[in-house]
Order: structure tokens, then C-alpha cells, then sequence
């Protein structure tokens, strides 16, 4: 038996987020209507996520021996997510985002790794998915991986940020899926690309447009998007990744995996900031029988 249901990977920071009611454009300056900070890092979302509904979760990352880095390592905590693998460090300081938010809740993200950058490897508890992303080293994900597939572990990648230089044949052949945005598919080379390498299935979100999921197999079905009114779309692609990586460890039917996470991704955008709008499983089990 696993000692965690899920073992995230993945980056921890605290982000600054400016609303404003439209994006700027290169060299333009727009006015803002309210500034706040918020608890963020999409490993500390998705680390959040999962736990939130209800399954065991750690987290191994990197923080600073700073006020950020206690911060977020308390917030962790208190959401029910083991920290002792989420090392402190004192050559950085703690990752920080600078996020703009429009008022139809689309967003622009800068990230700044901080602590991020110096995450290491050496070795987790077992876990029955571990899920990582790419706002730490890429080495260190594929180190993780390689343990997590020979410990038995199903693994599933965010890839974002995607590298400048594309992800590596040996990273994509650790992977049983892959969950990438509409945007990001094309900077990976398109959903072939990434089953030609190994991985076993792709599950691309499009915001409104729902979610296509493309198995190894030939299998290639969408999941319409739950309806809601959003406020802010910051954190709705963490919510997704750790609501589906807790389904996936449950033993849930991949369909039901993917319609469960698209519903705690939509949920995610009815509120603002990164953790704070993460739904519950009481919240999303309700949308979903509304």
C-alpha cells in the first residue's frame, strides 16, 4: 500500500495579483483597481487541490528561510499536505509570481523560480500518482519520475512553463499523461508528438471549450466545461491537475477523472487568487449533480 495517494513535484511561491478591467499591451501602462497577495506555485496548488478532496498528499519542493517561504509552508500544512520533504534553503530567496487578472478573469503570469530553481531530488515516500509541473528543474522531474515509475506509481505532467527548448524524449517517456492547456499542446508539437514519445495519454484543457483527452490506444473523446460565472481564471489548471491526480489514485475511470477535475477547475474560477479559490470535493460533487 502507497503511503501517499499523491506525491506532488513542483514549485511553491507567493504571488502579487493586480486586477485591472483589461490587460496591458506591450509598453502600455493601465491602470489597476485592487492589488492583493496570495499563497501560490503550481506545486503548492496542486499539492492544495488534491488534498482538498480528501486524499493523503506531499509535497517535495524548495522554499526560502524566509517569511514567504514559513508562509507557505504553513499554508501547506494546514491544508492537510505532508511539508517535511519541502526543503528550505538560504541561497534564495522564496519564489515569487506577478500576476494581472482582467475583469473577464483572464490573466497574465510572470514567475520568478527564487528558491524554485534549487529543488532537488533524493528520493520520496511512495505514492500511488506523483504529478509534477515545470516551474522547477526538469532534471529534477525526471529523477522523480524515474523512481516513481519504478516504485509503480502512475506520473502525470503539467508541462508548464513550457522550456524554451521543448520537453526531452526522456521526460516524455516517464509519463502516463500528460496535461497540457490549449496553448501549450502546440508549443509541445501537437498531441501526436507527445504519444509518439511514450506517453500514454494527453488531456488537453481549453477553458470554455472543455477538454480533450487522447489516448495511446486511439481513443480520443472531449468533456464539455461546467458552466460557471468566472471572476478569475489563476489556479483553475492547478485545480484541475490535483482534483484529477486524487481521482486517478482513488482508481476512478478516466472519464469520470477528467469530468470530476474539469468541474474543480471551473469551480477555481469563481474566486480570486491561486489557493484560496481550490474547491472542496463537497463543492465540486455538488456541482457536478446540480
Amino acid at each position: 500500500m502507497s503511503a501517499y495517494d499523491v506525491v506532488v513535484v513542483g514549485s511553491a511561491n507567493v504571488d502579487l495579483v493586480a486586477s485591472t478591467p483589461r490587460l496591458p499591451q506591450p509598453g502600455e501602462t493601465v491602470l489597476g483597481t485592487h492589488v492583493a497577495e496570495h499563497p501560490g506555485g503550481k506545486g503548492l496548488n496542486q499539492a492544495v487541490a488534491a488534498a482538498r478532496t480528501g486524499c493523503t498528499v506531499a509535497m517535495l519542493g524548495t522554499v526560502g528561510d524566509d517569511d514567504a517561504g514559513r508562509y507557505l509552508r504553513s499554508v501547506a500544512a494546514d491544508n492537510g499536505v505532508d511539508t517535511t520533504r519541502l526543503t528550505i534553503t538560504d541561497t534564495a530567496p522564496t519564489g515569487r509570481a506577478v500576476i494581472t487578472v482582467d475583469e473577464h478573469g483572464e490573466n497574465t503570469i510572470v514567475v520568478v523560480p527564487g528558491a524554485n530553481a534549487a529543488a532537488s531530488f533524493d528520493g520520496f515516500p511512495t505514492a500511488t500518482v506523483v504529478l509534477a509541473q515545470l516551474e522547477i528543474p526538469v532534471a529534477v522531474v525526471v529523477a522523480a519520475f524515474q523512481a516513481a515509475r519504478a516504485a509503480g506509481s502512475t506520473t502525470v505532467l503539467n508541462p508548464a512553463p513550457v522550456p524554451a527548448t521543448g520537453l526531452p524524449a526522456a521526460l516524455l517517456a516517464l509519463c502516463d499523461v500528460v496535461v497540457p492547456n490549449q496553448h501549450e499542446i502546440g508549443l509541445l508539437g501537437g498531441v501526436d508528438r507527445l504519444l509518439e514519445h511514450g506517453v500514454g495519454a494527453v488531456i488537453v484543457t481549453r477553458g470554455a471549450s472543455g477538454v480533450n483527452v487522447t489516448e495511446r490506444s486511439g481513443s480520443s473523446w472531449d468533456v464539455a466545461a461546467v458552466p460557471v460565472d468566472p471572476i478569475d481564471t489563476t489556479g483553475a489548471g492547478d485545480a484541475f491537475c490535483g482534483a484529477l491526480a486524487s481521482r486517478l489514485a482513488a482508481g476512478v475511470d478516466v472519464r469520470d477523472a477528467v469530468r470530476y477535475a474539469a468541474a474543480a477547475g471551473a469551480l477555481a474560477t469563481t474566486a480570486a487568487g491561486a489557493v484560496p479559490s481550490l474547491p472542496t470535493d463537497a463543492s465540486i460533487t455538488r456541482l457536478l449533480g446540480a
